[in-house]
């Protein structure tokens, strides 16, 4: 089978396509035939070698599948079950405990691969009349969205949502505050993707490059108010904006850092006054896994896609990712 490792100390040059032998799955496992993978940027972060691993490392911590073997003791699945990853494979249920958060696809084996063996307590089902491609975006964007909004946010009707950039995280959170009744602020630099996020249902686009102090012009379209959630990825580059941004007694959802892990400047008062209840974010249990596929199996969301890119070309389907030139997910393919 084909697979996809990692040699330190990281970089794109150091993905290297690889045949080898097909496991067997042990007591307790189940062998899954990977269809799909997608893009997230803590795969970026490992790949770059930003984040150290060990040498070898098979990456990507999405995947859709069908199960192919089951091991012995297995009584969750059966061959032909279809199934998506957890990708906290040991958060089962409860609050996260450090034990629990061996992350796949870096403190273990990930998805470049044809076939993995993994616990059977590892994967939840997927929707129902979902492709592969479209289940594999799931486990890390649809979930830390899902958790931002709905298990810290309590997302209501009515209540605003902003959203910061593209990617998959900010897409699946538009799509899910649209679906909830929600009304969705959106920033970007690319006037073609603020066309396309209105077409998408956004409310209201703002460009962060022509309005940098951004968070006053999501004021002035809340009526002064601000918002109640602001889905934070941007990190120390957008935090204080994120600050002005929302409302009292709002939630920010910190997810991301993809303008950098360091904050320069913040006047801590603002987060005391304003009472803001921060929540850091890194995907979700299992059970939480499960409440999603629930809602979505009554909904109309679909990801949005917008490349993909075969296994033994991940090198490229990174460069596109750092070339910011997607919308939403970088499908990754096996064609097995």
């Amino acid at each position: 089978m084909r697979q996809i490792k990692l040699s330190n100390p990281g970089g794109l040059n150091n993905l290297q396509l690889v045949q080898s032998p097909k496991p067997s799955p042990g007591k307790g496992e189940i062998l899954v035939k990977v269809f799909a993978s997608s893009l997230n940027y803590h795969d970026l972060l490992v790949a770059l070698g930003h984040i150290p691993t060990q040498d070898g490392r098979v990456v990507l911590s999405d995947c859709a599948g069908e199960i192919a073997e089951v091991g012995s003791g297995v009584t969750k699945w059966k061959i032909g079950d279809q199934v998506i990853s957890c990708c906290y494979p040991n958060w089962i249920d409860g609050d996260p405990k450090a034990e629990n958060l061996s992350f796949i696809g870096d403190n273990e084996d990930g998805y470049s691969t044809e076939y993995i063996a993994i616990s059977q307590d590892s994967v939840t089902r997927m929707p129902s009349g979902w492709s592969m491609a479209e289940a594999a975006t799931l486990p890390c964007a649809g979930l830390t969205a899902w958790r931002a909004l709905v298990d810290r946010g309590n997302l209501k009707p009515g209540q605003t949502v902003l959203i910061q950039g593209t990617g998959g995280v900010s897409i699946f959170a538009l799509q899910l505050a649209k679906s909830m009744g929600a009304k969705v602020i959106a920033t970007s630099s690319s006037a073609g993707k603020m066309d396309k996020l209105l077409s998408l249902g956004a409310d209201e686009v703002i460009n962060y490059k022509e309005e940098p102090a951004w968070g006053k012009a999501v004021l002035a379209k809340t009526n002064g108010l601000g918002v109640d959630h602001v889905i934070e990825v941007g990190g120390g580059g957008t935090f204080g904006e994120s600050i002005r941004a929302v409302k009292m007694g709002g939630h920010i959802a910190l997810i991301g850092v993809l303008s950098g892990p360091a904050v320069s400047e913040i006047i801590l008062p603002r987060i005391f006054m304003k009472q803001i209840n921060l929540s850091g974010i890194a995907m979700a249990n299992q059970q939480s896994q499960l409440a999603m596929v629930d809602y979505l199996d009554n909904s109309d969301i679909r990801p949005i896609i917008s490349d993909s890119f075969d296994l033994a070309d991940l090198g490229a389907a990174f460069q596109h990712q750092i070339d910011n030139k997607h919308f939403g997910k970088i499908s990754i393919t096996m064609n097995n």
